[in-house]
């Protein structure tokens, strides 16, 4: 695995986002808001931070059930 989440940039992860299926509800106050059905909870990010954090990505990626490797995968893809 790479070395951390770091330097994240947001349009990567929005690409993450809608490969796993979610899509954005509504985008008000700098906020975006990101679901899919079978969520318990909505995904929301920063739209005004760029790069994403390490912790708002980890927290995300706890969010959908998925690993930081999963995400590495995706992003070898691109």
């Amino acid at each position: 695995m790479p070395n951390g989440l770091k330097n994240i940039p947001l349009r990567l992860f929005r690409e993450y986002l809608e490969y796993k299926g979610l899509k954005l509800i509504r985008n008000k106050g700098g906020h975006e808001v990101w679901s899919r059905k079978n969520l318990l909870r909505p995904i929301i990010l920063q739209s005004h931070i760029d790069p994403i954090p390490e912790f708002i990505v980890k927290a995300n990626l706890r969010t959908l059930g998925e690993t930081s490797d999963d995400f590495y995968e995706f992003v070898k893809k691109y």
